[in-house]
């Protein structure tokens, strides 16, 4: 069982209900499509970097990320990514605060939350 969040690059959603919106926007734009993968922007890259710093991703338990290597999950403006269950809380709220810190959105879709 894993956990997703999906983080972007943007100007932020009003409420939570504009965020779903702004997110299933994203979402079948950039993921669910049958067009060419878009390399990721600038940001989303460095945030993904962020992570990886503090948990690398590697073959053993400890590090929270389900796929790999993570950068795959990020295209265009948006990272939609899975987490192990067992590290969400920990893991969802240190990607939560660094998005913030840089700027972008984080959003829960199991909640269809953002993320502060």
């Amino acid at each position: 069982m894993s956990y997703d969040l999906a983080v972007w690059e943007g100007e932020r959603p009003a409420d939570d209900a504009a965020a779903a919106r702004c997110f299933n926007d994203l979402y079948d734009r950039y993921i669910d499509t049958e067009e060419p993968a878009v390399p990721p922007v600038e940001r989303i890259a460095a945030f993904v970097s962020v992570l990886l710093e503090r948990w690398p991703e590697n073959e053993d338990e400890t590090s929270p990320w389900s796929t790999g290597p993570l950068i795959r999950e990020a295209c265009g403006p948006l990272i939609y990514f899975p987490m192990s269950w067992s590290m969400a809380v920990e893991a969802s709220a240190y990607a939560a605060e660094v998005a913030s810190s840089m700027g972008l959105n984080c959003f829960d879709p199991q909640a269809r939350q953002l993320r502060p």
